[in-house]
């Protein structure tokens, strides 16, 4: 059984991405979507948001991290799909599921499930201009707003040569809401296309897990918001560890702190702090209250001196 992290932009960026892979067996990482549009990305942008290609395409723990890429025009997104490869990515994953308005509105992520044609256009082109020894892959939805539309574009990916597809079992309507969840259909395709299929969506704990895999006849799972409620799902769901006590999580919280206050990092991180609690409140009653104390505070000393009171409480 493989189990993936998967990208949140702009929660799970490389640092989260560190300190995950140290915590947990993860087969594979993904990383936030590169955005392309009419050009070919400097090496830059890149390695701002793959710092790992610095180190070999892998995390310090040894997991190795892919790049994704999101855009619309299939000449663009080849030539940078290829680059991202030439600075030691471990393949390249395409965004065609990303539902937020402001990329939907410029033809990219989720959009293109209304496009089959352009999305085989796309992958085709990618796995041209890739290596062949490194896997192309895709994410998808379901469909725009009819799960059925997944047999079509599933279809279309497999054609165009991808080598692995990662469904998110839900429509770009039915947005996360969790009882629009659909893994049937992710075994319904399984049976139709022969491409591997990574499962994604609402595996929360062990047991989901386990019911994902059952329900789609999947071997692989991808997890991403339950990554940050729980911060080790991945052994949680891979090996039926225990779920970290708040003790544990309490020191990881003070880890993360020194990650993001050096450099200019530390300006944000009163937010980002912030922001994982906002996933943490959902597994930990503890972090409920803690984050009632630091929600108001802006910035990064109060922080850490409330996360070390609470620690040695």
């Amino acid at each position: 059984m493989r189990v993936i992290l998967g990208p949140m932009e702009g929660v799970l960026d490389h640092l989260m991405r560190e300190m995950l892979t140290e915590i947990n067996d993860y087969d594979l990482c993904v990383t936030e979507f590169v955005r392309v549009i009419d050009s070919l990305l400097p090496n830059s942008v890149f390695y701002r948001l793959c710092p790992e290609l610095h180190q070999g395409g892998k995390t310090r723990s040894g997991t190795p991290v892919r790049v994704q890429i999101l855009g619309q025009d299939p000449d663009w997104m080849a030539e940078n799909a290829q680059r991202a490869c030439s600075l030691g990515s471990a393949g390249v994953d395409i965004n065609f599921g990303c539902p937020a308005k402001a990329v939907n509105k410029s033809r990219g992520g989720a959009v293109l499930l209304k496009e089959p044609e352009r999305i085989y256009q796309i992958v085709k082109a990618c796995r041209a201009a890739v290596n062949p020894v490194k896997p192309l892959t895709a994410k998808v939805r379901l469909g725009w707003d009819d799960p059925s539309q997944c047999f079509e574009i599933a279809d279309a990916i497999a054609q165009a040569g991808a080598d692995e597809l990662v469904v998110h079992a839900r429509t770009k309507e039915d947005g996360y809401r969790a009882d629009t969840i659909k893994w049937d259909y992710i075994k319904q395709l399984k049976q139709q296309v022969k491409l591997p299929i990574i499962a994604n969506g609402e595996v929360w704990n062990y047991q989901d897990g386990q019911s994902c895999l059952t329900a789609t006849d999947t071997n692989a799972l991808m997890v991403c918001r339950g990554a940050l409620n729980l911060p080790n799902l991945g052994n949680v769901v891979k090996h039926d560890a225990p779920h970290m006590t708040w003790e544990e999580v309490l020191d990881l919280l003070l880890v993360y702190s020194q990650y993001e206050i050096k450099g200019d990092k530390g300006l944000y991180y009163p937010n980002r702090v912030k922001q994982w609690f906002s996933y943490l409140r959902h597994e930990y009653p503890q972090a409920k209250a803690l984050f009632a104390d630091l929600r108001a505070l802006n910035k990064a000393a109060p922080i850490i001196e409330i996360l070390q009171q609470a620690q040695q409480k």
